[in-house]
């Protein structure tokens, strides 16, 4: 057996959820005794764009909400392929049902794209639903829960990298920030020129600029604050390997997005020759996607974004796969509060977790009032995890009404 079959054959091994026993343990006394009889969804204005909210009710009185990643066809692909295949089934067959809602849509299968995000929104309000029918956290369901707190990084940057003043200010508000952050990610400089959108080569001067930007931001921040560099998928191999060199200096946490987001040997390449961890996996999905960058050595961390990415359990087998390598793994998000606390359960169930984004654009505080909250979401720079059945927070309904995308009607 060769290598690469090893390889191979060890991660079809890992992938299979032995997690889960403690969840069939709990499930099996209520098995057949609760049947889906509607599924409901509407855009929401939220923290990013148009954000699906998903509405699983049962013949028992209890529902379970989710929430995917933004986009449009979303809605359309949940009510019009997927509600069918779950209305009558039992609510936590969770599983089972996700793996129908794949097989069933995108001809032999679904591997990424709308499909998965919408099926990953379906499947945050099964396990919001199956902690409420159990009675406990969805984190708890997902293999057991490894810790009460999420630690969390803030993405957002200051007006002008290259101006000190600047930097400065930007420190101020994160050092006095309420949530306390210790991690903070930061878009890298690029001289665009709009007749050449995708240009992956960093200039020298550009690369120059980088490095004078980011130590402006070590010097303001100080050393107690980490600082993530992102890419979006910018470069090619050589600039991303420049650029890492050249601001190896301050010590980032880590590299994010490089290179452009499907799998090739440059990653593996670059990977081993950076001086500064790489970090990738907000446009990956399901476990197959990561697959080749866990297996293979592409990236130092991987990161997930779980409700784009296949949901709870899915998100909950790629950590298994990349704790076997030793890869620790990060959340990237770009949902509102409900999706960002699904998330933050399935985090806290990772034995390999490392941190968890939170990026609000301009919303800021209204952020959280989409949600009724006992107290503050985040706090000393971590989630905190509910106790409570579920995903674990009550929405605040009315706030979601008056923030209904233009031309939506409110579920009922």
């Amino acid at each position: 057996m060769n290598r690469r079959h090893f390889l191979k054959t060890l991660a079809s091994s890992l992938a299979i959820p032995s997690f889960l026993e403690t969840y069939s343990l709990l499930a099996a006394p209520l098995r057949n005794k609760v049947k889906i009889t509607d599924m409901k969804v509407m855009l929401v204005k939220g923290a990013t764009s148009d954000n699906p909210f998903v509405k699983i009710e049962t013949d028992a009185g209890i529902t379970g909400y989710g929430e995917s990643y933004w986009g449009r066809g979303i809605k359309e692909v949940m009510l019009g392929y997927l509600k069918p295949m779950i209305i009558g089934e039992d609510p936590l067959d969770v599983d089972r049902l996700y793996t129908k809602m794949v097989v069933y849509t995108g001809g032999s299968g679904a591997i990424g794209g709308v499909t998965i995000t919408a099926i990953s929104g379906i499947e945050i309000a099964l396990w919001d639903l199956a902690g409420k029918i159990l009675g406990v956290p969805a984190c708890k369901l997902l293999g057991g829960q490894y810790r009460n707190k999420v630690k969390a990084y803030s993405t957002s940057s200051p007006t002008n990298l290259l101006d000190m003043a600047s930097c400065r200010e930007f420190a101020e508000r994160v050092k006095n920030s309420r949530h306390g952050f210790k991690i903070v990610k930061t878009d890298i400089l690029r001289d665009r020129d709009p007749q050449e959108p995708q240009n992956r080569q960093l200039s020298n001067l550009e690369i120059a600029k980088n490095a004078k930007g980011y130590g402006n931001l070590r010097e303001a921040l100080g050393d107690g604050i980490d600082i993530a560099v992102h890419c979006h998928w910018e470069l090619d191999w050589v600039s991303a390997l420049s650029l890492a060199r050249a601001i190896a200096f301050i010590h980032p946490i880590w590299l994010e997005d490089p290179m452009p987001p499907e799998f090739t040997q440059t990653w593996v390449k670059l990977t081993d020759q950076s001086p500064v961890p790489i970090l990738t996996g907000e446009n990956l999905y399901r476990l197959q996607g990561f697959m080749p960058f866990i297996i293979q050595q592409g990236c130092h961390s991987i990161q997930i974004d779980i409700p784009k990415a296949g949901g709870l359990l899915e998100s909950r087998k790629i950590a298994a796969l990349a704790d076997a390598f030793y890869i620790p793994v990060c959340a990237h998000i770009a949902s509102g509060p409900l999706g960002f606390m699904a998330s933050a359960q399935c985090c806290a169930a990772m034995p390999n977790f490392k941190a968890h984004e939170h990026s609000v654009g301009t919303k800021g505080e209204e952020w959280e009032k989409f949600l009724i909250l006992d107290g503050p979401i985040i706090k000393d720079g971590y989630i905190q995890i509910p106790d409570k059945p579920g995903i674990g927070v009550e929405v605040n309904w009315d706030y979601v009404r008056e923030h209904l995308f233009p031309g939506e009607e409110w579920w009922g």
